[in-house]
Order: structure tokens, then sequence, then C-alpha cells
């Protein structure tokens, strides 16, 4: 059994321009009951104020690409949030051997991705709290990309068990709205009496299976020679996050109004449909493939 959680740490404005996190750790900084249980404690931090400050997503990079052990080490990479990266392996971590067992941090999307739960390991602790939140909510949407937390560059990596990212939407960004707010407040409460179980050693029911998605990669928005946007998403595929996406199905519309199709042999399915988010890179969405998630006996 995974050791017992005695320090979690609730993250919210890792993205400046997400305000729902923001504002879900500044009422509960006033409202500490509601995050507290009695067998462990619960810490809460704004982890990008300087961004959130101006509501831009960040000043100099994404800060949600900066925790990889790798990066954190290097003392040449000196950006806004390549430094602010670092301050939070300090007050979290740091990474090696951190000082919060687990992080929950707080985000939303443009896209139609409704509660999606975003996790990055196979630990049962953490597969559990997915399946426990389900189970309250049967409309969120399981989104599982294991990986190497020293190599992982989220935040949730800085915590001992890689963590927990909650992505709601969809929100424009820079707003705040009553439903997404609520359904992201929802959630924490459910995965902290999730950990709050686990700690008192009480059963929890859970199917030893579900399904969900894992991403395969990011697909780029068709650009000319000189790196110009020439296409944007095709309006059959707008706002259609893990529905399928099937070889011939309209992928993209060109600014001159041509159907580009999707050219792959395999059935996949979007999520971060025209994220606005992505624009910078101008990336259109993401392929994912649907799994079987197991939970491990732990």
């Amino acid at each position: 059994m995974t050791d017992s959680i005695k320090q979690v740490a609730i993250t919210g404005g890792t993205h400046g321009n997400e305000l729902t996190g923001v504002h879900l750790v500044k009422h509960w900084s006033k409202c500490p009951e509601e995050v507290n249980r009695d067998s462990f404690e619960t810490e809460l931090h704004i982890t990008n104020p300087e961004a959130n400050a101006e509501v831009r997503r960040y000043i100099d990079q994404d800060l949600n690409r900066q925790f990889s052990e790798k990066d954190l080490n290097n003392p040449d990479l000196n950006g806004c949030e390549q430094k602010r990266a670092k301050v939070l392996n300090e007050l979290l971590g740091p990474k090696e051997d951190p000082r919060v067992d687990f992080v929950i941090d707080l985000h939303t999307t443009t896209a139609n991705m409704g509660m999606s739960l975003i996790f990055n390991t196979d630990d049962p602790l953490v597969v559990g709290m997915a399946f426990y939140i389900k189970q309250k909510m049967p409309e969120a949407t399981l989104f599982f990309n294991p990986s190497d937390r020293m190599k992982d560059n989220f935040l949730t990596s800085i915590g001992r068990l890689n963590g927990f990212l909650i992505e709601v939407g969809p929100i424009a960004q820079g707003l705040l709205n009553y439903q997404v707010y609520k359904d992201t407040h929802t959630a924490v409460m459910h995965a902290l009496d999730y950990l709050e179980l686990r700690n008192t050693g009480q059963a929890i029911n859970l199917p030893k299976q579900q399904e969900g998605y894992r991403f395969v990669e990011k697909i780029s928005l068709p650009e000319d020679s000189d790196g110009e946007i020439t296409a944007m998403i095709h309006p059959n595929l707008q706002n259609k996050d893990y529905q399928e996406i099937n070889p011939g199905d309209p992928l993209f519309m060109t600014l001159g109004g041509e159907t580009i199709p999707y050219e792959g042999d395999k059935t996949v399915y979007g999520a971060f449909i025209n994220e606005a988010a992505y624009y910078d890179q101008h990336v259109g969405l993401s392929y994912m493939e649907k799994v079987s998630i197991d939970l491990k006996n732990s």
C-alpha cells in the first residue's frame, strides 16, 4: 500500500489567465475549513502570480513545462517561468525528495473537454483518485498519460506521487464561469475526501478498470512556407473533443473554404481541439487513443 499522504498542495494560476484555480485558492485561503482534512495538511499556492497579474498564460515560457529534473537543475534557464519553477521546486520539492506528497493543480481550457482528470502515473493511489472522482462525477473523462516523474515537466510531478491535474472547459481565457468554478470545486472536494478515506483505512469500492484516453501526438494547423496559418479546425470537428476521428473525416478547413481530411489509417480521438492557448505554437488539436486503465492492487 502506498504510504499515507501527509502534505497536499492545491495550486492555481499555473497559467495566469486561467482564473478558476486562482479564485478557488483565494476562496479557500479565506475558508480553509473546506480543504482541511484530519489526516493530512493542505496548503494553497498561486503558482504564477506575475502572469496572473497581467492575465496572461505566461510571461516568457509556459510554466507547466519547466519541471523536469534536468531543467530545474539547469542554472542557465533564467526566464520568468523558469526561475519561478525553481522557486516552486524549493517550496514544494525538491523534486529528488519532495516535501509535498501530492499536488492537485487546477486548470481550465477553451476546448470543449468538460471535466477532464489528467494523471501521469499508474500508481494505484492516483488511479484510484481518478476512479473515485468519476464515480461521483460520471461525466468526467480520464486523461491517462503515464511518464517518468523525474522527466515529467508538469508542476504536478514535484509531488512525491506525481499528482493530479483537473482541467475543465470550455471557458474563455481570462474569465470566470460559475459552472466551471463549481465543477472544479466539487472535483477537488472529492479528491481530498478520497485521500482522507485512504489515509484512514476506510473501504473504497472502486472498479478495477475504467475507460480513458491516452495522448498520442499534437497536430499542427496547416501552414505555408512562411509559417503562416492556412487552415483552421473544420466546423464538423469543432467542440467534438473525445469523439471519434475516422480516416477521411474532415479535419481542417482552409482559408479558402476547402476541406482537408484526416489522412491516418486508424481511428483517433481529439482533445484540446482548437485550444486558444496553443495558437502560439500553431497547434490545432491532440490525437488521443482510447485505452483501458487498470487499478492495480495497492
